[in-house]
């Protein structure tokens, strides 16, 4: 494993963080591969015995219990200091506007949550899921900003914007004298390139991290022409993000698999090889042994330029799909509900 800064942060991380989407109750999640806490376990036990030491989770994820799953596993198998914890937290409720919650009132609950949640007293990186059209920005940052001084969060991340959101922020923070956002977590793979247009750019220049999700593309970018899997057949997200460029993507799927036979190697090791090439640390999604063994054997491949040139040449342009399509003020209601029927938090 490798081992790197986060961005302009102290934080020491693997280059591969490992992303719990698919860990807690299934009762309380909307996916038929989530993880319970048995199976949760081992998949971090074996994480942490490849060196990774960089875990994604979100109050969001079955109801907060991917956070309580992913840290009773921590304080069981490692010491507090010697892993860096990310995890996310939603905008205000349509309730919690109507009743008048400020973004600061709403920050502190949510980040208290989570740390009973983790049973942590401080989180690495705190990430702004998404962004909030319904509260300004200045009562966001303050909020954050507060929970930062108050030695409950070390920095602060953001998710799912736009690259002059993130530069916006940013300036207002160094304005204000708050904290400003070290990573951002976008979508970002071999299959969907669009981070690159402007948000590359601007985290290459301010030294901002870039920890991308969907790094294989929902299992596209692990699976040969005609291997399906559960997840493949059965997530509807992925299929809504990735079915419209079936036909335009497999043209680089079909490279990632013949890169992958010339190097002995796993399309899995191929793609996220290509990515560590662009990205400070990509997260995967781990919900069998295999998937995180595979991760941290990436580590190991080093394309050449020019494999990398050959594996980018067919890109096409895609149009932003899921949360990111959302992310306008005109749909922000439709955001909220879709935050709402994934937050399931009582504060």
């Amino acid at each position: 494993m490798e081992y790197t800064k986060l961005g302009r942060s102290d934080l020491t991380i693997s280059r591969i963080c490992m992303g719990c989407m698919g860990f807690g109750d299934a009762r309380n999640g909307q996916h038929s591969w989530t993880l319970d806490e048995a199976h949760t376990r081992e998949i971090v036990r074996r994480g942490l015995e490849l060196g990774i030491n960089f875990f994604d989770t979100a109050i969001g994820y079955q109801s907060g219990t991917s956070e309580q799953y992913v840290g009773r596993a921590l304080r069981d198998f490692v010491r507090r200091e010697d892993v860096v914890v990310a995890t996310k937290f939603l905008p205000r409720t349509q309730e919690e506007i109507a009743s008048g919650v400020s973004g600061q009132k709403h920050i502190e609950t949510m980040v208290n949550t989570s740390l009973r949640n983790l049973g942590m007293d401080y989180i690495d990186l705190y990430i702004y899921h998404m962004w909030d059209y319904e509260t300004p920005l200045y009562d966001i940052l303050d909020g954050l900003n507060r929970v930062v001084q108050a030695g409950k969060v070390r920095y602060i991340g953001i998710s799912n914007c736009f690259a002059y959101q993130l530069a916006k922020a940013n300036a207002l923070a160094e304005r204000g004298g708050f904290a400003r956002f070290v990573s951002v977590q976008g979508h970002y793979n071999l299959i969907f390139r669009e981070e690159e247009r402007e948000m590359a750019k601007l985290c290459a220049e301010d030294n901002i991290a870039m920890t991308p999700y969907s790094t294989l593309a929902g299992g596209r970018l692990s699976k040969r022409p005609g291997e399906t899997s559960k997840r493949l057949e059965e997530d509807s997200y992925a299929k809504f993000k990735y079915d419209a460029t079936a036909e335009q993507d497999g043209v680089i799927l079909r490279r990632v698999a013949e890169l992958a036979d010339r190097h002995g190697a796993s399309m899995t090791e191929v793609s996220l090889a290509w990515l560590l090439t662009k990205v400070t640390a990509p997260i995967v999604g781990a919900t069998k042994l295999h998937h995180i063994e595979g991760a941290a054997k990436a580590m190991d491949l080093k394309l050449t330029a020019e494999e990398c040139a050959w594996l980018e040449e067919p890109y096409v342009p895609h149009k932003l799909v899921g949360v990111m399509a959302q992310n306008t003020p005109a749909v922000s209601k439709a955001q909220h509900v879709w935050s709402i029927g994934n937050q399931r938090v009582k504060p």
